[in-house]
């Protein structure tokens, strides 16, 4: 299995891209994303459309495929 990139926007004019493994879970991307911009991962919510993604469900399952883009929001 292959890495993939995911883009994540947060609207505030932040672009942030992610390499991950598909069978990674959306936890671990945002452990990634919080690396990146040095924000607490607990405080990072992943959005797509009106879909909040749940933490222990793989990238694979939401189907989140390589180049996906993911709306980024804090709470």
């Amino acid at each position: 299995m292959s890495m993939i990139e995911v883009l994540c926007n947060d609207r505030l004019g932040k672009k942030i891209r992610v390499k991950c493994m598909p069978d990674d879970t959306i936890g671990d991307l945002k452990k990634l994303i919080a690396a990146q911009t040095g924000t607490n991962y607990q405080k990072i919510v992943l959005k797509k459309w009106y879909t909040v993604f749940k933490d222990h469900i793989t990238l694979a399952d939401y189907e989140i495929h390589n180049g996906q883009s993911l709306e980024l929001y804090y709470s």
